[in-house]
């Protein structure tokens, strides 16, 4: 069973590469920030918390993703895999879901960051508010938040993957199709 962690700041295209990925590899594809939008328009309790911590552009709290992923593994241990689309987002969590993986039988394949300069990542959010109508993708501010947040509490689980040499980065600047290529290449590593 191959388990990627796709791993980048908002706005890197995690969810497209990921739904390419998932028909190439004929895996499932969990993200995480899907799931707790889900959670919001069905106005769990868990979901109103979570809109709280979203629009003042704070993450989401390690507990209720992590409720939400270990529930994911549980019901789908006989897939060919699974992509993990913005999760785990804190060194926390990460250690966490080792033991929700490991709880399994199961472990992280590889995290493959999406590496991209600021920049391109507000050009892009901007772009994405046009299309999606989400309001934490209109507002400069928040989306500024999310990628000093990234910076300061996310970035560094790339190091924790590094220690354990499950770590890959790839150039995420290109076209979708050159991502997706790149992303193939070490992908094919790993399976063979």
């Amino acid at each position: 069973m191959l388990n990627l962690v796709l791993f980048g700041p908002p706005g890197a295209g995690k969810g497209t590469q990921a739904e390419l990925l998932q028909k190439k590899y004929q895996m499932l594809h969990l993200s995480t920030g899907d799931a707790i939008r889900q959670n919001i328009a069905n106005g769990t309790q868990l979901g109103l918390l979570a809109k709280k911590q979203m629009e003042d552009g704070a993450l989401v709290s390690d507990n209720l993703v992590c409720s939400i992923v270990a529930d994911y593994v549980a019901q789908n241990t006989q897939a060919n895999g699974v992509i993990f689309d913005g999760f785990p987002r804190t060194t926390e969590q990460a250690k966490e879901f080792d033991k929700i993986m490991a709880d399994k039988g199961l472990s992280i394949t590889a995290m493959i960051a999406l590496d991209i300069p600021d920049q391109t990542i507000v050009t892009r959010i901007t772009e994405r508010a046009k299309i999606s109508g989400r309001a934490d993708d209109q507002n400069p501010q928040i989306v500024q938040n999310r990628i000093d947040t990234y910076k300061q509490q996310t970035a560094v689980v790339a190091n924790y993957y590094q220690e354990q040499n499950k770590s890959f980065q790839i150039d995420g600047t290109g076209s979708i199709e050159q991502v997706f290529n790149l992303l193939c290449l070490e992908i094919d590593k790993l399976i063979k």
